[in-house]
């Protein structure tokens, strides 16, 4: 009885991701520049692959608009075909990671630098989805997309076609924020499905001029990669620009689908996820994406949260989902054929702008202005440069950060008021980035006075430092003196009893 009431729970659970997913999976394809029914191969291969195979017993994976904006940026420099290659690759990378149990290390990542990175994704889908949202094209990089939208905005003041597909789209929007409000129909049937289908019979009803979905089949899209697509990432000086993408892939779907990972895990009392064999099934996953030429997958928490929200207990929904979107795409293509781009526009809006912490920014930059500085530097520069460079920027402002947070160093001066030896002891951790602040105090010590300069205090001392304060103390130990002058300065340098090596706190 108890199995029957798990499966009962499951299949419905099922049933609600598989309704959220469908217009996602198509939003996600379109908005990356590839046919929307690779959005669906994604979402196959996340439910049946991916959801069969031990990890996370909940989570949900699938296309995500997470990675829309580095997709879309592949396909335009390497063509369709080596997408599958790029993918293939960053699973297979996902795969040893997990065999050699890198998985965990994942949870090391700063938190401010995932969420300037998903803020950023969210501002440029944004910025990109706006020219769709108007039957119009977007240029190709975040500051153009930024840049245009004034004329954008004229352009469609003075177009109706624009204007009707403005209108799709922004209601598509509205039903999306105030469907969830409507509790007895949103149980029923999930937003994002609500507001495509609304949109989708209003241009049919009244028959208005917004471009639609072009459908090529699911097994006309689906395209193994073969040499000449491994060959295009690496001829002409291509190499290292394919390696820096398929890093971003890897490191960026990992990323998201173990703090998804973690996220979901506080969502439900059922087994933890194991970090390490998770990240095997993501990389098996997106080898077999890769391998059929799909789009890449991660773990997705909007799809996880309504499984765990439906009230699934085993990994079987997920599994379930991945049915119910095969059966869809096989013997339904034609119907995405209807669906207005407007309206998927609009999802991906509203799935961009939950990716920006707006809510969470004044809480963290009155309690932790580091970090927020950190979230919003990632975020501006996924904008202006792209995403793997903008992670990188975000990830080395991260380290200084806590490299200045972890550094503080002070002085413990005795003996200033007498007139004999004045005793400094330094304290804490000294590196190169307090050294201009430790030497202006001590260059502020009387000059006409015995020091003693202690440094059995610190707990770390990095080359730079010894050598300054070997230098200083040497050169306030040569001060000359006869009967007539002050005492002279004594540069008596005592080192800590522990040897320590730099960069290695204790």
């Amino acid at each position: 009885m108890r199995d029957l009431s798990t499966l009962r729970a499951d299949f419905t659970a099922s049933v609600v991701v598989f309704l959220v997913a469908v217009p996602l999976c198509v939003g996600v394809a379109v908005a990356s520049g590839v046919p929307a029914e690779l959005g669906l191969v994604t979402g196959i291969v996340g439910g049946l692959l991916t959801g069969l195979l031990p990890g996370s017993s909940l989570q949900v994976s699938g296309p995500a608009a997470g990675l829309t904006v580095l997709v879309y940026e592949a396909v335009q420099e390497y063509g369709l075909k080596a997408l599958g290659a790029l993918v293939l690759v960053a699973g297979l990378l996902q795969l040893a990671m997990g065999a050699l149990k890198l998985g965990r290390w994942f949870r090391a990542i700063s938190v401010a630098v995932v969420q300037g990175m998903l803020a950023g994704i969210g501002l440029v889908l944004i910025a990109g989805q706006l020219y769709a949202l108007v039957d119009a094209e977007a240029p190709a990089s975040g500051l153009d997309k930024l840049a245009e939208l004034p004329r954008l905005a004229a352009d469609t003041a003075g177009s109706g076609d624009a204007l009707t597909a403005f209108a799709v789209g922004a209601g598509t929007i509205a039903v999306l924020v105030l469907w969830p409000r409507w509790r007895r129909a949103a149980r029923i049937l999930p937003a994002p499905l609500a507001a495509v289908a609304l949109a989708t019979l209003a241009v049919f009803a009244l028959d208005l001029p917004v471009a639609k979905v072009e459908v090529r089949g699911l097994i006309d899209v689906v395209q193994p990669p073969g040499g000449d697509a491994f060959s295009a990432l690496v001829e002409g000086g291509a190499l290292a620009g394919a390696l820096g993408t398929v890093l971003a892939f890897t490191l960026i779907a990992s990323a998201e689908s173990l703090f998804s990972a973690a996220a979901v895990d506080r969502m439900h009392d059922g087994p933890r996820t194991d970090y390490d064999k998770e990240l095997m099934a993501q990389g098996a996953g997106n080898a077999v994406c890769g391998a059929l030429g799909a789009l890449p997958m991660t773990a997705v928490i909007v799809r996880s949260s309504a499984n765990v929200r439906a009230g699934a207990r085993t990994k079987a929904s997920r599994v379930l989902h991945g049915v119910w979107l095969l059966a869809f795409a096989a013997a339904f293509p034609a119907a995405l054929g209807v669906i207005p781009v407007a309206t998927l526009a609009g999802v991906l809006v509203h799935a961009g702008w939950k990716l920006i912490p707006v809510k969470d920014f004044g809480p963290l930059w009155r309690e932790h202005r580091g970090e927020a500085l950190v979230l919003a530097v990632t975020a501006l520069a996924i904008v202006g440069t792209n995403m793997f460079e903008g992670v990188l920027i975000g990830l080395a402002l991260a380290v200084v950060k806590t490299a200045w947070e972890t550094s503080h160093v002070h002085l413990e001066v005795d003996g200033l008021e007498g007139t004999g030896t004045v005793r400094v002891r330094v304290v804490g951790n000294a590196t190169f980035l307090r050294l201009p602040k430790l030497l202006d105090q001590l260059e502020a010590l009387p000059s006409d006075r015995r020091t003693h300069l202690d440094l059995s205090g610190l707990r770390h001392l990095d080359h730079a430092c010894a050598m300054a304060l070997a230098t200083w103390a040497e050169r306030h130990g040569t001060v000359a003196a006869d009967d007539d002058a002050p005492p002279p300065v004594e540069g008596d340098l005592t080192r800590p009893e522990r040897k320590e090596t730099a960069g290695a706190p204790s």
